[in-house]
């Protein structure tokens, strides 16, 4: 699996495309925000003849929505997103107008899922894991065979994601990370909704919040 991925939105949001060798792909947390970086998707999408099969969430802060309206209306597909993170998804648009941004307008269509464990990019399986505490519903993608985490707000490069937006909670995302994310293999790497990749190996013997257990 290939991630490509586009840096976007007042909070320098970090939406992915993971795409298979048949050039089917996944949108990751849509959080396209202006008409030119809506355009730098389409015309990725084009140019390398991608075929967009899915449009997922890891977690529904507004920072990952502001794409996802245009996304579902563009490759007619619903939006999926954690089912436990309903609530926040239906509260985006207020908060968005908290912070004094733009109207945020959801999606039309979308799906509560990712109950399962596994779902499927053409041949390539893609596992699900639960991992709450930056918000109550939210969820990472891995992909096994290319040692791919696109992990959301969970785990940055060096930090955590913050735990004092409503839902989260600090010894829960303590917990997710030392159970979901530090049992992977050091050579995994991370994909975070905010900053650079890291790895799994640098986060345990480097990160400053959360340490293996031991």
């Amino acid at each position: 699996m290939r991630v490509h991925k586009f840096t976007v939105n007042p909070f320098q949001e970090n939406t992915y495309l993971l795409i298979n060798s048949n050039r089917q792909a996944i949108i990751i947390d849509p959080g396209f925000f202006e008409p030119d970086e809506e355009q730098m998707l389409t015309q990725f999408v084009e140019t390398e003849e991608l075929n967009i099969v899915g449009i997922w969430c890891t977690h529904c802060h507004l920072d990952h929505l502001y794409g996802a309206k245009f996304c579902s209306e563009k490759y007619k597909l619903p939006v999926l997103i954690p089912e436990k993170d309903l609530e926040t998804f239906r509260m985006a648009p207020k908060s968005a107008a908290m912070y004094g941004l733009p109207t945020l307008e959801l999606p039309e269509h979308y799906q509560l899922t990712f109950t399962k464990k596994e779902y499927q990019i053409g041949d390539e399986t893609i596992e699900v894991r639960f991992t709450p505490g930056h918000s109550v519903g939210h969820v990472v993608f891995i992909h096994h065979g290319s040692k791919t985490v696109i992990g959301g707000d969970v785990l940055f490069q060096g930090s955590i994601g913050r735990t004092d937006l409503p839902g989260g909670d600090f010894s829960t995302l303590e917990q997710s990370i030392q159970d979901e994310l530090y049992s992977l293999d050091d050579g995994y790497t991370v994909y975070p909704g905010h900053g650079l990749e890291t790895t799994i190996g640098w986060e345990k013997e480097n990160n400053p919040f959360v340490k293996p257990r031991v």
